[in-house]
């Protein structure tokens, strides 16, 4: 997913990215709107540098965009790369539910299988 060359292009691993938990409570923050270093720092127990840190890391990997506002910078989610992370993840798991869902509907249960591991067959006698 990483890309490089093309100027703007991510050149981090968005799953890297998120596999830092700071990284992520970042962007669930970011998911309500944007917010300045600040605003983030504010809302979460680490210091503003840590904070710059995270985001430089999440703007490199394509998550975040930053857009100047006066003096501060305020850091949003960046559509194209959460898109990407979704598309992703929806191809992946999207094509493991379908094999679930067809491996359900075409496995017949077996005949005179119990119903519960606790109990027999109905009508069968006790041993």
């Amino acid at each position: 997913m990483a890309t490089g060359g093309a100027a703007g292009a991510p050149v981090g691993d968005p799953f890297e990215a998120l596999g830092d938990p700071n990284r992520r409570a970042i962007v669930a923050l970011l998911g309500s709107g944007g917010r300045s270093v600040g605003e983030v720092a504010d809302a979460l127990p680490i210091s503003r540098p840590a904070v710059s840190r995270h985001l430089r890391l999440l703007k490199e990997a394509g998550l975040v965009v930053e857009e100047p506002q006066g003096t501060r910078r305020i850091y949003r989610l960046h559509d194209q790369g959460v898109a990407a992370v979704e598309g992703f993840l929806t191809e992946v798991w999207g094509d493991a539910a379908t094999r679930f869902r067809l491996l359900a509907e075409n496995t017949a249960p077996a005949a005179g299988r119990a119903t519960s591991p606790r109990r027999g067959r109905r009508g069968a006698a006790a041993s």
